[in-house]
């Protein structure tokens, strides 16, 4: 049986383990017993006979320690399992949480920006839930540009702008799909019929399209080779596919040049869109730095 095919074989707890162990190995270059009891709360055997599958496993990848009685990476370590870069960085910020035991400490030392916005947990839950049983949901909406209002709103998905957190609706009272922050969301409440056959996620034309952007480094910024690597490019290009509804606010957080003519200046501008027009007819496209739209294009050119 190959390394992969044994691994496959074991109980989905017994991989999790496992995977703590690789991961332990990985990026700490060592683990104890007391590291996988503290963990996963299993019996001081149990650490022993996971660390004995590990090393029987993978033999290359891990060596004992006698003197210190501690497992140390071995010098042909290879990882066992895929480890995400931004699992592994919420990991080592956050540290593992489970919510049983409260607050959780980072795993090395960490500092990460501050979010200044954070939902509300008795507002976000029962969003969720909404989200998960396909259920319209009452709520109280606070608007910049109309104010405090009641709605109703068809909630599908979760979207992290990066800077706060939106719900993707339908929203019953101006009969489109919409952005909804959670922060200015109040006493939601979930109503017991089902959607409309309009108010559905597929119908959602911002949703479902699928904008394919290339970013190069911005041509008036000195070092593009230190900006390749810096955005892992190929050939020096990094190619996108993004949703239209997320595509404005992608572009903003990252300080995207959406200038036909990279005609932005500062030092945040390290990238810049090579085809503005890629995200013609994406609605929050007035979001992305720079961008106007081939209409405005017009104008300006008729009034110079």
């Amino acid at each position: 049986m190959t390394q992969p095919e044994r691994v496959e074989s074991l109980s989905h707890a017994q991989r999790e383990r496992l995977a703590y162990i690789d991961f332990r190995l990985y990026f700490f270059g060592e683990i104890g017993r007391p590291d996988l009891i503290e963990r996963f709360g299993v019996a001081p055997a149990g650490a022993t006979r996971d660390l004995a599958l590990y090393r029987e496993i993978a033999p290359q990848n891990i060596t004992f320690d006698g003197s210190n009685k501690i497992y140390r990476i071995g010098q042909a370590f290879s990882p066992l399992f895929d480890h995400a870069s931004q699992r592994v960085l919420s990991a080592l910020a956050l540290g593992f949480g489970d919510g049983v035991n409260g607050a959780t400490q980072p795993l090395l030392p960490c500092e990460s920006p501050t979010a200044l916005s954070n939902p509300r947990m008795d507002v976000l839950a029962p969003v969720c839930r909404a989200i998960h049983a396909k259920r319209p949901v009452a709520i109280r909406y606070h608007s910049m540009s109309s104010g405090e209002s009641e709605r109703v709103i068809v909630p599908f998905a979760l979207v992290d702008t990066g800077l706060r957190w939106h719900i993707r609706a339908f929203d019953r009272k101006s009969g489109e799909f919409r952005d909804f922050v959670v922060t200015r969301i109040e006493a939601p409440t979930l109503l017991d019929e089902e959607p409309q056959a309009n108010e559905r996620p597929d119908n959602d034309i911002q949703w479902t399209r699928i904008v394919e952007l290339e970013l190069v480094p911005h041509p008036d910024q000195p070092r593009p080779e230190i900006t390749e690597m810096d955005y892992s490019m190929q050939g020096g290009v990094l190619r996108m596919k993004l949703r239209a509804a997320t595509a404005g606010y992608i572009l903003r957080k990252w300080s995207v040049d959406c200038s036909p003519d990279h005609s932005l200046r500062g030092h945040e501008y390290r990238l810049w869109l090579k085809d503005h027009l890629a995200i013609y007819g994406v609605r929050n496209a007035v979001l992305a730095p720079g961008y106007r739209s081939p209409d405005q294009q017009r104008l300006e050119a008729e009034t110079d």
